[in-house]
């Protein structure tokens, strides 16, 4: 079982910056995938950034690419998420979640963290 819990959120104004934290404890797989996702209102849930732990290799969507940055600290277990230039469309519930490198499916979710941005 993997425990998962995000923070940072908030409400920030178009143009500003926020960091997510996501916390990671109990058991892991020997190879994963920490990722970050959001969910808008009335829209499905999408794949924003992820980091291979091992190795650091990141990957990003492209609506947000070149403003968000995905990291990790080893020593603490936690992933980050740091997103700049916020734009009102990035307003959504914020998931982390962690998936074995060998498979496709994310099997461990967050409870997830707000995130407003006004106009």
């Amino acid at each position: 079982q993997v425990q998962l819990v995000e923070s940072g959120g908030g409400l920030v104004q178009a143009g500003g910056s926020l960091r997510l934290s996501c916390a990671a404890s109990g058991r892991t797989y020997s190879s994963y995938f920490m990722g970050w996702f959001r969910q808008a209102p009335g829209k499905e849930r999408e794949f924003v950034a992820s980091i291979m732990w091992s190795g650091g290799s990141t990957y990003y969507a492209h609506s947000v690419k070149g403003r968000f940055t995905i990291s990790r600290d080893n020593v603490n277990h936690t992933v980050y998420l740091q997103m700049n230039s916020l734009k009102p469309e990035d307003t959504a519930v914020y998931y982390c979640a962690v998936r074995d490198s060998r498979r496709s499916t994310y099997d461990y979710w967050g409870q997830g963290t707000q995130v407003t941005v006004s106009s």
